[in-house]
C-alpha cells in the first residue's frame, strides 16, 4: 500500500516536471527571436557601416579579416561568425514556426542552442500547462513516472508475498 502511494505520488511528480517541457521550449524561442533580432542588428549596422564605403558585407568583413591590426582582424572574425551564427538561429526559428505543436518539443531537442537554453533554463518561470502540447507531456510525463514506479516495485512486492506465504 505505502509503494503504491510512493509509485504515485513519483508520477505525478514527473507529470508536473514534463508539463513544462513545452513552456521551456516557448521560453527558449522567445529568447532565440531575441538573439535573432539582435544579431540582425548589429549585422544591419555593418551592412550600413560598409554600404557607406562602397562595399558589400564580405569584402567589409575580408578587410577586417586581412588587416595586420589583430584587434580590427579578431572584430572581422566576430563577424562573420556573427553572421554565421544568425543564419543558423533564423533558420532554427523558422523550423519551429512550421512545426506543428507537438514536432516543436522534437525541433527545440535536436537543435537547440546550448548558450541560449543555458539562459532560458536560469531565468525559467514554469507555468499551468493549458495547450494540448503542455497536457499531452503531463499525461506522457505521468504514464511514465506510474508505469517505471509500478516496474520497479514489483520485485519488492514479489518478496513481501513469498515472506507472507512462507510464515503462514
Amino acid at each position: 500500500m505505502v509503494l503504491r502511494r510512493i509509485v504515485f505520488f513519483l508520477a505525478l511528480v514527473l507529470g508536473i516536471v514534463a508539463s513544462q517541457l513545452p513552456e521551456f521550449a516557448q521560453q527558449y524561442r522567445q529568447r532565440l527571436g531575441g538573439a535573432v533580432d539582435e544579431l540582425n542588428r548589429m549585422i544591419g549596422e555593418f551592412d550600413a557601416d560598409a554600404a557607406r564605403m562602397q562595399m558589400d558585407r564580405d569584402t567589409g568583413i575580408d578587410r577586417l579579416v586581412a588587416n595586420p591590426d589583430i584587434f580590427v582582424r579578431q572584430r572581422g572574425e566576430q563577424i562573420r561568425e556573427g553572421v554565421a551564427r544568425a543564419a543558423r538561429l533564423e533558420r532554427q526559428l523558422q523550423s519551429y514556426q512550421d512545426a506543428g505543436p507537438f514536432w516543436r518539443l522534437a525541433a527545440f531537442a535536436s537543435t537547440y542552442d546550448p548558450d541560449i537554453a543555458r539562459r532560458a533554463a536560469q531565468s525559467f518561470e514554469p507555468a499551468i500547462p493549458v495547450t494540448r502540447e503542455g497536457l499531452a507531456t503531463t499525461f506522457i510525463g505521468f504514464l511514465v513516472g506510474w508505469l517505471g514506479g509500478r516496474a520497479a516495485i514489483v520485485p519488492l512486492q514479489r518478496r513481501q508475498r513469498r515472506i507472507r506465504t512462507g510464515r503462514a
